[in-house]
């Protein structure tokens, strides 16, 4: 079991609106943007969280030390070996990753063995845990993962950056049942392709001239959770698992939850599935991966570099 975490304190500081008229994240920007709301983010949750003392309260400071964009893992990993330092208190180094799949932990215990799915911009991943800490990728994306295709998707629709709230938003006018988009590998395979999806959309578009947006959007939509919901549900009947977690920024998607929670049901699984603020990146997950490696006695040295790569299984 991986056991639940409770928080205390926690701050977000989105960047959406800094990157919306580029139609994706900016990697400069984002950096600098991290630069200068890290100091006033710390300070936030330091006030909300009412210590007496960072030195004497907190048993250690956790960072994410990729995958990611290099800038952007630079600044916080700065941030976090000088909190180290001044505090004399154990640094620990996180996987993004990781950080998504503790983010069920927050809200319930995780039963193992457990079927995570990780589903973000950069990450399309099944990943089975059988023990604490151990994991292994039972599937992963051939190409552009699922967060990626809605955002690509979203620009062919004239939507707004971030795609993915954007897609569901008009969805939610649409019938998804208008317009049969394919589902890629559909065979015995656990991986998953959405590159060919997307560009069967740019046909559509090609071809048919002026389109409803919100059919579009809502068969687009159906694609994708069709896909990973089948694969969830391969896994599933492949062997038994106690739990099943979603994390990740398109884990906030509605239809992709209720599917989730109709699988599980029917496969009398539990389903742990993050409120939506807690899909997309936060430090509360990250503290949770932390105070896990913690646990364990994983501690970093103070001259532990990025890796804008690592992959957690």
């Amino acid at each position: 079991m991986l056991k639940r975490g409770r928080v205390t304190a926690e701050t977000i500081v989105a960047q959406n609106d800094l990157h919306a008229d580029f139609g994706g994240v900016v990697p400069e920007l984002a950096s600098r943007q991290h630069a200068r709301a890290i100091t006033r983010s710390i300070s936030d949750v330091l006030r909300q969280s009412q210590l007496s003392s960072p030195a004497k309260d907190l048993d250690g400071v956790a960072v994410t030390y990729g995958p990611g964009l290099a800038g952007s893992l630079m600044v916080g990993v700065s941030a976090a070996k000088a909190l180290s330092l001044a505090w004399d208190v154990p640094l620990v180094a996180v996987d993004h990753m990781e950080g998504h799949l503790f983010a069920g932990t927050l809200m319930s215990p995780v039963d193992l063995p457990s079927l995570t799915l990780l589903v973000s911009g950069g990450h399309s991943q099944l990943i089975e845990i059988t023990e604490p800490g151990r994991y292994v990728e039972l599937g992963g994306t051939l190409d552009d993962a699922a967060g990626e295709a809605f955002d690509k998707v979203a620009r062919l629709l004239g939507l707004s950056f971030p795609g993915g709230p954007e897609i569901e938003r008009v969805a939610l006018l649409g019938d998804g049942s208008y317009i049969r988009f394919p589902r890629a590998l559909s065979g015995d395979t656990l991986d998953f392709s959405f590159s060919g999806l997307k560009t069967a959309v740019l046909r559509y578009l090609e071809i048919h001239g002026p389109v409803n947006v919100n059919d579009v959007a809502a068969a687009f939509q159906e694609a994708v959770v069709d896909a990973l919901a089948h694969k969830v549900g391969m896994a599933l009947r492949k062997r038994e698992y106690r739990s099943v977690v979603i994390g990740g920024g398109v884990a906030a998607n509605t239809l992709l939850r209720s599917r989730i929670e109709e699988l599980c049901a029917a496969a009398g699984v539990k389903a742990v599935i993050p409120p939506k603020r807690l899909c997309t990146d936060n430090g509360a997950m990250i503290a949770a991966a932390g105070a896990f490696r913690l646990g364990l006695g994983q501690v970093a040295a103070l001259d532990i570099g990025i890796d804008t790569s690592l992959s957690l299984a």
